[in-house]
């Protein structure tokens, strides 16, 4: 009977233990998850910031809320500045001769018709006395052609006499139109040349108004037909040549605003209206010629200049917010919104040391206003505004950080993603 009460309780000991085992590897376990539980909950980001009222109104936090706004999207592209063919001019001689005068130099304004330089040839004079002599020799062919019909009408001449002066007297005329036509090319006043008035120089004249770009020629060098006195080229005419990547040809239009800034001279902005696009790619880069008229203000714009501009493209509407009103962390861009969220609470309140409940009243607690972290994409910016789009949404009527927003971020980035 004795042994048989100690094997019972030697029995109910050991299931005593086992029980007692298990209930505390339990306790321990759950002990564990708790642990990993917290310390993965703090690890997470914190996306809400609190503050208070007189936190927002020292640094003029406002909130608005996201609008829409009708918005121009941009290209950028890279350019240079050049003058059409058609506005620039090589100043020639039709004539070749010793160069006696030169009356400009690089960087002279010139009107069309002004005189560049003058040249002097002997066969100028050559050419006067030809056309003096034609003229003597058509009055003598005239004379003859009449007495010559006169004598054929009565016949008392004949007709070959009549068809030899007449032959004559229209190779003169030939001889003399071409020879006056010469002088006016040269400058020279066919009724103004006689035998006491014959010119040896020549003067050279400006094709085209615009600005001496550069000079060949020097007093004493002979110049001929082919060798250029000066260069001239009209800078009122610039225009700008956009280089365009393929994949934005199909935005591009005639009609389209150019903004564009000289590259050694970024602070003035000077603004083109697109007239044409091309249909070719340029050489080897893949780009398409965009050619743009500069409008008003053209002081200081030089052919061959390089230049940056941006391309007013259709205008869109589409939710957008002031540009202050994003911030940009770790490569992405963010807004915040006014929310009834609040901060998740990471440590509990610690109980006294003599386990007795604190029986002091209730803290006063000063009112704050919560906002939550939202990211974003960018999208065009224009007049301030910049177009946004939600990754994960927007609630309709939210209102929104529209300044001061730095200041939100900085707050929530000093909380350490956290507060207790």
């Amino acid at each position: 009977m004795k042994i048989k009460q100690n094997i019972i309780y030697l029995t109910l000991t050991a299931l005593l233990i086992i029980s007692c085992g298990k209930k505390e590897a339990t306790a321990q376990k759950a002990e564990v998850k708790t642990e990993l539980d917290e310390n993965t909950h703090e690890e997470g980001p914190q996306t809400i910031a609190s503050l208070t009222e007189e936190q927002i109104k020292s640094v003029g936090i406002s909130l608005g809320p996201v609008e829409m706004k009708e918005l121009t999207s941009t290209i950028k592209a890279n350019g240079i500045l050049s003058v059409p063919n058609n506005n620039k001019a090589t100043v020639t001689s039709l004539y070749g001769g010793i160069i006696k005068t030169l009356t400009v130099q690089i960087g002279s304004i010139v009107k069309k018709g002004q005189v560049i330089a003058t040249i002097a040839n002997p066969e100028f004079i050559q050419l006067q006395e030809d056309y003096l002599t034609t003229n003597s020799r058509i009055t003598y062919a005239e004379q003859e052609y009449r007495r010559q019909k006169e004598l054929f009408d009565n016949d008392a001449g004949a007709k070959k006499n009549l068809q030899s002066s007449d032959a004559e007297l229209r190779t003169l005329r030939t001889r003399r139109a071409s020879l006056l036509r010469q002088l006016q090319m040269m400058g020279i006043s066919p009724g103004k040349v006689n035998n006491s008035n014959m010119r040896s120089g020549l003067v050279i004249t400006a094709p085209i108004s615009g600005t001496i770009s550069s000079i060949s020629a020097q007093i004493g060098s002979y110049v001929d037909i082919s060798s250029p006195v000066a260069e001239i080229i009209d800078n009122n005419s610039i225009h700008l040549d956009l280089q365009v990547f393929e994949k934005d040809l199909p935005k591009m239009r005639v009609g389209q605003i150019v903004h564009f800034k000289l590259t050694n001279n970024p602070e003035t902005e000077y603004d083109a209206m697109v007239y044409s696009v091309g249909s070719s790619f340029e050489n080897e880069s893949k780009t398409i010629s965009v050619h743009g008229t500069v409008t008003g203000n053209k002081a200081g714009l030089i052919d061959g200049m390089n230049i940056t501009g941006i391309v007013s493209l259709d205008k869109n509407t589409t939710p957008a917010v002031p540009n202050e009103a994003i911030v940009e962390a770790d490569g992405k861009y963010y807004v915040f919104i006014q929310t009834d969220k609040k901060q998740e609470e990471h440590a509990e309140e610690e109980a006294p040391a003599d386990g007795k409940k604190n029986e002091e009243g209730p803290k006063h607690e000063e009112k704050t206003i919560n906002f939550e972290k939202v990211e974003v994409i960018k999208g065009t910016s224009d007049m301030g505004y910049t177009a946004i789009t939600p990754v994960k949404g927007i609630p309709a009527g939210a209102k929104i950080v529209v300044k001061g927003a730095f200041f939100v971020n900085a707050k929530l980035v000093n909380s350490g993603g956290h507060e207790h």
